[in-house]
């Protein structure tokens, strides 16, 4: 089942190549009428995560992006707590005007998946662009020493007696989760999982040396590896990305299983206007094309894999990552409502 999830995952994301990224950049159009002037006044983004992690980064290049596009202002609202839950619950709580727009990730996904009365991402929201597809890595503090690679961690993780710990987020089922229990089954090793939702004290654990290693993506952590702060040891993708060329992979180190990736979009509820949604998709799309956000994608890892899907895209990789997440559950023996 395992292998199953993540195959279709990986062929999913590998089979749309960069050139329809940047056709679609070349075709958006470069300016979009106002619906009834619609916006008068500044956007807000929710952002279920606090600034400092992924998600605050990427929700901050793209509203510096669609704002230097359009001139409308987007405050962004950060709302951490419960894996993305806090902020969901705040977003659809909120006017569905086309003022309020959402950030979110694959949490949103996995978590419908595990319960059906919390909303999905493909129908109670309508995805504007998804901006952001990467895999993630393991870490350590570069000047450890107690084990400097994959190989030695492993062993001295299974020394510890379940003493061992690494930073990670709380939400169980949750795609880290998820793929550190897969981790832990093919290596045999048991390692406490400590809970993080902010992005900022989790990799301050690990700097600190309250924890012995991190889960985490590489473009939210770039400023600590290019300060040769952090390294990684382990590589969860199928081949050796080029800027991680000397980083093995989980296959190389035995792992027989596919790997799970993190996307992140942004969103507006499913009830707007109809004609202010279509302002929107044009704003967002046409704002992940702006030189700047181009740059920023750059700078964190995400041209490894195609990151871009248009609304429809959205709605296909949500459907799909929905279902193959619930069949994951059902083999984990989790209690999937």
């Amino acid at each position: 089942m395992n292998r199953l999830l993540g195959t279709s995952i990986v062929s999913m994301f590998l089979v749309a190549g960069s050139a329809a990224t940047a056709f679609e950049c070349k075709r958006s159009e470069a300016s979009f009428d106002k619906p009834g002037g619609f916006p008068e006044r500044a956007l807000t983004m929710i952002v279920p995560y606090g600034p400092a992690g992924g998600s605050g980064q990427v929700a901050a290049a793209m509203a510096e992006a669609v704002t230097e596009l359009t001139g409308i202002p987007i405050n962004r609202d950060h709302k951490p707590g419960g894996s993305g839950t806090v902020g969901m619950t705040a977003y659809m709580a909120a006017p569905a005007d086309g003022y309020n727009v959402l950030e979110h990730i694959d949490d949103a996904s996995s978590a419908h998946a595990l319960d059906s009365s919390v909303p999905n991402p493909a129908s109670d929201l309508i995805p504007l662009v998804t901006s952001q597809v990467t895999f993630s890595q393991i870490y350590i503090r570069t000047n450890e020493t107690r084990y400097t690679d994959w190989p030695s961690f492993v062993e001295w993780v299974k020394a510890q007696d379940g003493k061992a710990t690494i930073a990670n987020v709380s939400k169980e089922g949750s795609m880290e989760r998820v793929t550190m229990r897969f981790i832990t089954d093919a290596t045999g090793m048991s390692i406490q999982q400590i809970s993080f939702d902010k992005g900022a004290p989790r990799y301050g654990a690990l700097l600190g040396g309250q924890v012995d290693a991190l889960f985490e993506q590489p473009g939210d952590v770039r400023n600590f590896l290019d300060a040769k702060q952090f390294k990684p040891i382990l590589t969860i993708f199928d081949e050796r990305p080029g800027a991680f060329a000397d980083t093995p992979t989980h296959r190389e180190m035995g792992m027989d299983f596919d790997p799970l990736l993190r996307f992140r979009g942004f969103y507006v509820h499913a009830d707007a206007p109809a004609d202010r949604v279509e302002w929107l998709q044009w704003a967002f799309q046409r704002g992940y094309c702006e030189d700047s956000y181009q740059a920023f994608n750059e700078s964190k890892f995400m041209t490894v894999i195609d990151s871009y899907r248009d609304t429809d895209g959205s709605k296909e990789l949500i459907t799909r990552s929905i279902n193959q997440y619930r069949d994951v559950y059902k083999a984990m023996g989790l209690d999937v409502k």
